[in-house]
């Protein structure tokens, strides 16, 4: 049961999502500056950068933001101070990305020193709200169930950050090259992969009429964090390859057959999950470990994010308009035309095809992809404002 009654002012998650394509359109801009250089190593300065522009400045962004909402909404456990407590994360987690960013690509351990401290900040007041609104719920369901081993997921992803942000600011040894990979496991297979999965067994079935997923989903979340615990990282790779595959079968059974912007969004990102757990397989044997990122970061996370910000911006102005209004409160569709988010749809889709172009032949594609992918930041953001200043002219007339 969905608890509207509940959910948070609309400036607690607005700052979030208005906030994470200026960081898209950052990291953008780093890879045009890097050129084709960008793709002779993962381990670069300028690609450490781009990742975690990406990885904290828009997906942490939107993440984040949408959990402040999800949580009195879906799982209903409101949290406590919701104004003060997205302020103090969004601030934290705004600049102590860029500041990263900037240590990555300066290779000063100041910055690095500083970024620990924010972004340290900002997660621990976000776990902290979390964990207080979380181990509150009475009744235990399957999306809280989820939520909780995805905020345990975070929590082990952060701290495996700051161990390695600490090594490269100089307060410690730099861990062994094997452990280093434990930090995106966690993060893009724990958290982030947890979360998506907890959404989507609620929104998909929903926005796309498909049947519901099978009851062994509910057991997804256990089973990744048991084998990344364990530090079998080729575990959760299947379990999300068939959490893809089962979102493909149920596509070919949905009851509406003509496809929305939002239903082609979660079909590339399901395309791309699955090419990236093929291509991680064959690893071992061809170096494809940039091409993994590009189609898991780019293809799938910010394909589904992307998707999910042109379903809960305009459905949250259009609620809290209501809650003002009334009947007089303009449709959810009202809030932006399609035609603009299909133009987002087809630049974003682009530059993923030509980021991933860019790994084999990055002389060729690594500036028109970072150019596209530019295009595509801006494009969304513009969007997103649009839905923003619709609301604010209407809820001041």
């Amino acid at each position: 049961m969905l608890r509207f009654d509940q959910a948070p002012p609309f400036s607690v998650p607005l700052r979030f999502f208005l906030t994470a394509p200026a960081f898209a359109f950052l990291a953008a801009l780093v890879a045009l500056r890097q050129g084709p250089a960008l793709f002779e190593s993962r381990w670069s300065p300028a690609a450490l950068a781009i990742t975690h522009l990406l990885t904290l400045g828009v997906l942490g962004m939107v993440m984040l933001g949408a959990m402040l909402q999800i949580l009195p909404v879906l799982a209903g456990a409101p949290v406590a101070r919701p104004r003060a407590v997205a302020f103090a994360v969004h601030a934290g987690l705004a600049l102590g990305t860029l500041a990263l960013a900037a240590g990555f690509l300066t290779a000063e351990p100041a910055l690095m020193a500083l970024a620990m401290g924010l972004l340290g900040f900002a997660f621990a007041v976000f776990l902290s709200a979390l964990a207080w609104a979380l181990w509150r719920v009475r009744v235990v369901s399957a999306t809280v169930a989820a939520l909780r081993l995805a905020g345990i997921a975070l929590a082990v992803t952060v701290l495996l950050g700051l161990w390695l942000a600490a090594g490269r600011s100089g307060f410690g040894a730099m861990p062994a090259p094997a452990l280093r990979d434990l930090h995106p496991a966690w993060g893009l297979l724990g958290w982030a992969g947890m979360l998506i999965a907890a959404v989507a067994a609620q929104v998909v079935p929903m926005f796309h009429m498909t049947p519901a997923y099978p009851k062994w989903m509910r057991w997804l979340p256990f089973a990744a964090l048991g084998m990344l615990a364990a530090g079998w990282i080729a575990g959760p790779v299947g379990l999300y390859a068939g959490f893809a595959a089962t979102t493909l079968w149920l596509h070919a059974k949905r009851r509406r057959r003509q496809p929305d912007v939002n239903f082609v969004f979660w079909r590339a990102a399901v395309v791309c999950s699955l090419a990236a757990a093929l291509v991680w397989l064959a690893t071992p044997y061809w170096g494809g470990q940039m091409l993994v990122g590009v189609l898991v970061i780019a293809g799938a996370l910010l394909s589904v994010v992307t998707a999910m910000l042109y379903k809960i911006v305009p459905f949250l102005a259009w609620l809290h308009l209501q809650a003002r209004l009334g009947a007089q409160a303009p449709n959810v569709r009202q809030y932006l035309d399609e035609r603009k988010q299909r133009r987002q749809l087809w630049l974003h889709l682009l530059a993923v095809a030509l980021l991933a172009a860019a790994v084999t032949a990055p002389q060729f594609f690594a500036y028109p992809a970072a150019i596209l992918f530019a295009a595509s930041a801006v494009q969304l953001g513009s969007n997103l404002l649009s839905i923003t200043l619709e609301y604010r002219k209407r809820a001041a007339s």
